[in-house]
């Protein structure tokens, strides 16, 4: 009886332990949140003051932008990005670029802690 009691309780803190490995986050996508106290844009879209999320939807593709809501209900864009480099790394960052009088600051990149190569944005010519 002594023995079945081990068994189980070796099955069960198993058990426990894969099912806290699945819980723990997985920084493969790089979530990021951020939060703008004034309207900001992207390529093709204008955001509104609030949080965002920012992640790498695929691992595969590095170098694609996903822009969500902060309850992560709402795609604001998906985004072709370029490599781009920084030298501080501690703390997560987006880069804005001048605009026009009146037109919201557009970002231009975002950077994960930690990472010194970043996401630029690409925006057309217009």
């Amino acid at each position: 009886m002594k023995r079945i009691t081990v068994i189980v309780s070796i099955a069960a803190a198993a058990l426990f332990v894969l099912r806290t490995a699945t819980v723990r986050a997985d920084e493969s996508d790089e979530l990021t949140y951020f939060t703008f106290n004034s309207p900001v844009a992207l390529p093709g879209v204008a955001l509104p003051a609030g949080t965002y999320i920012f992640q790498h939807p695929d691992i595969n593709s590095v170098h694609v932008v996903q822009v969500l809501s902060r309850d992560g209900a709402t795609v604001y864009g998906t985004f072709l990005t370029i490599p781009v480099n920084r030298s501080e790394t501690e703390t997560p960052a987006v880069r804005f670029e001048e605009q026009t009088a009146g037109a919201p600051p557009a970002i231009s990149a975002w950077f994960y802690p930690g990472r010194t190569t970043g996401d630029e944005f690409i925006y057309s010519k217009h």
